[in-house]
This record gives C-alpha cells, sequence and structure tokens, in this order.
C-alpha cells in the first residue's frame, strides 16, 4: 500500500517560489543587462557574447536527463541544493574571468547549475510531494518566476551602476549562497524516496510499467512534439519582438511599450488560472490555453498599424505563455506518470534546448525585406 500523501505545505512552496526568482532573475534575466559592459571588457562580439548563453541552454538540456533521474529517486535536496551552489560558483568565476574561453566555462558551469534549479526541478519535486495538489503549487511557484526579470533586470543595472559587473556578480553568487542554497538544503528534507502515488480510481488498476515504456507511449510521445514545438514559438519571438512589432506598422513609442506588458500578462494568466480553473474542465482548459498564442499571432498578422490589434496580441500571447507553463509543467504528469515525472521531462531536455536555440536564428532567415516577418 503506498504511503499517504501529506499535507499540502504553502511554507515550501512560497520558499521554493523564492528561489526560482533568485535563479530565474540573477542568471536568466541578468545575462542581457550584463551583456554589454562584459562585452567592453572583454573585447567581444554580439555573436561571440551570445554564444555563451547558448552553450549555458544547451547544457541545461544536456544535464535535464540525469537531473530527472535523480529526482525521481528521492535526491530533488541534493539536486537543487547543488544546483545553487553550482550556480553561485559560475557567478563567481564570471566575475574574475579575463578571456573569451574564461567567460564561456563560467557560463557552461552556470549551464548546469540552471538545470537543477530552475522550473523543471521544482515542478518534479512539488509533484512528488503533492500528488493532489501538485498543480496548485507549480501555479503558485510560476508567480514570482514571473516576477523575475520585473525585479531583477533593474537590480541587476543598478549593481552595475553602483559596483561594476564584477562586484554585481559577487553580489548575486552571494544571494544564492546565503538564500538558494540554505532553503533548498532546509525545505526539501525528508524527500519520498518514490513518487507518491495519488489514490487509485477502483482495484485491480495495472501497475507502472517503468519509465522506458512510458518513452515509447503515444501520450508521452504527443506531450513530447507539443513541448518542443511550443519552446521553439516561445523562444522565437522575444529576440525579434520589437523588429516584429514595428514591422507590424507600430510607433517607436508602442514597439517598446508592448513588450514590456508581456510579463505582467503572464503573470495576470497564472492568476486568472490560479483562482477560477476549479470553474472549468482540468482537460479542456488543457487543450484551449495552447490556442492563446496562435490567436494573438492571428491578430498581430491583421494588425496593420492598427494598435488595439496589437494589443489583443500582447494580451493573448502574454497570458497563453504564462498558463502554458502550467501546461506544460503539469502534462506528464497528468497524462504520462506521476512516478516518473523528472525522468520523462528531463528525456525533453536536449530536444527543447536545441529548439530553443535554433527558433530565433530560423525566424530570422524567414525574415524577408519587403514582407518582414509575415512568413516566419
Amino acid at each position: 500500500m503506498p504511503p499517504a500523501a501529506p499535507a499540502y505545505d504553502r511554507r515550501l512552496v512560497a520558499w521554493l517560489s523564492v528561489g526560482q526568482l533568485i535563479s530565474w532573475g540573477s542568471v536568466f534575466y541578468g545575462f542581457g543587462v550584463l551583456l554589454e559592459p562584459v562585452e567592453q571588457s572583454l573585447g567581444l562580439t554580439r555573436a561571440e557574447s551570445s554564444l555563451a548563453f547558448s552553450l549555458a541552454l544547451l547544457m541545461e538540456g544536456v544535464m535535464a536527463w540525469p537531473v530527472g533521474r535523480w529526482i525521481d529517486r528521492g535526491h530533488e535536496r541534493a539536486v537543487m541544493t547543488g544546483g545553487s551552489l553550482l550556480l553561485a560558483a559560475g557567478l563567481l568565476l564570471h566575475s574574475v574571468v579575463a578571456t573569451r574561453w574564461g567567460f564561456y566555462a563560467a557560463w557552461t558551469l552556470l549551464g548546469c547549475g540552471l538545470a537543477g534549479t530552475l522550473y523543471n526541478p521544482a515542478f518534479a519535486a512539488v509533484t512528488r510531494r503533492f500528488p493532489l495538489d501538485f498543480r496548485r503549487a507549480i501555479i503558485t511557484l510560476t508567480f514570482l518566476g514571473g516576477l523575475a526579470s520585473t525585479v531583477f533586470i533593474p537590480l541587476v543595472a543598478w549593481g552595475i551602476g553602483h559596483a561594476g559587473w564584477r562586484g554585481t556578480l559577487v553580489g548575486l553568487a552571494a544571494l544564492h549562497l546565503a538564500v538558494c542554497a540554505p532553503l533548498h538544503w532546509h525545505w526539501l528534507r525528508g524527500a519520498p524516496r518514490a513518487a507518491l502515488a495519488a489514490p487509485a480510481a477502483g482495484a485491480g488498476r495495472a501497475a507502472d510499467p517503468g519509465f522506458r515504456a512510458h518513452l515509447r507511449s503515444a501520450p508521452f510521445l504527443l506531450i513530447g512534439v507539443f513541448v518542443v514545438l511550443m519552446m521553439a514559438v516561445t523562444a522565437a519571438l522575444p529576440p525579434h519582438m520589437v523588429s516584429l512589432l514595428r514591422g507590424a506598422g507600430l510607433s517607436e513609442a508602442w514597439a517598446i511599450a508592448m513588450p514590456a506588458s508581456i510579463g505582467a500578462m503572464q503573470v495576470l494568466g497564472r492568476a486568472l488560472l490560479y483562482f477560477f480553473e476549479h470553474r472549468f474542465d482540468l482537460h479542456l482548459a488543457n487543450r484551449l490555453i495552447p490556442c492563446l498564442i496562435p490567436i494573438g499571432l492571428a491578430a498581430l498578422l491583421a494588425a496593420g498599424g492598427h494598435v488595439g490589434l496589437a494589443l489583443l496580441f500582447v494580451a493573448f500571447y502574454g497570458m497563453g505563455n504564462g498558463m502554458l507553463t502550467i501546461v506544460k509543467g503539469t502534462a506528464i504528469a497528468q497524462y504520462v506518470s506521476r512516478a516518473h515525472v523528472a525522468t520523462l521531462n528531463g528525456a525533453l531536455g536536449l530536444p527543447t534546448a536545441v529548439a530553443r536555440a535554433l527558433a530565433p536564428w530560423l525566424l530570422g532567415v524567414l525574415w524577408q525585406p519587403q514582407a518582414g516577418y509575415t512568413a516566419g
């Protein structure tokens, strides 16, 4: 008989949310603010500096599989604490680099740390601990994660202005050492060695066939295609967003203001899902949410400089992107297996990383001088 699922722990989820805020903000969003001062200091071109971030994303994808296996074996405390320590080490190494190769080494190390600290390991940890409430926990985790850019972009910019980029990196490393590593070590103690299962609907339920069988199953393969393609779409748009809106005929002011509001729309979408999803069929919501992004893109294609339609794009794309994080984070547990959720999500890590790396480039290739981004 499986052990009883523990009661939902709001404090654990709240502290894990703080870890998400710091991890996303200090590393993922901090890179863009640090980019120009690092280029000037190390004498890098934009292509050379951007390669560091691609290396981090690639390494995160490579490490996703072993990280998932370790978490499914009950080692989430070691994984997420170790990930925070790796981020601290990577930021400290970054603060002293003097060459391009040192810069790449720092971001390769940071990619390993990201694999153990971002949404996937945190989602897996709460899914294993709270099988009856994991969706609520995942939505809560994304609230602060969605605000990471809002908090850390100005914070990192302020730090660079007062302490330089090297001093700022030391301060960010201290956050991981003083906050993230201790909170993961404290709140993730007592992890179940095997995933806790939700109560079966009836007697005679078939035993779990193991993760290798799930890897070949139709639900996993179809969800995998969905996740990889949707991640490609959401990775392709942000670096081209301002140019995309300019090409749609919007003024410079709107082309700058609209991308800045997408983050707020993401958080709004997650809040709406948190407060109202119990009034809708869960599976219907999972089918409808991915439709919001293409509806938004259709509005942008039809905009032709019309601000109202462009605002519809921002609303549908922003809320859809925010809620899509919940769908992606819960789909494997809901439709494939809760017992192997971390391993199965980890199996998607490398193809997802490749899609995220190639999609912005492919959208640029599809751009045409006369038609702009229409084909893309």
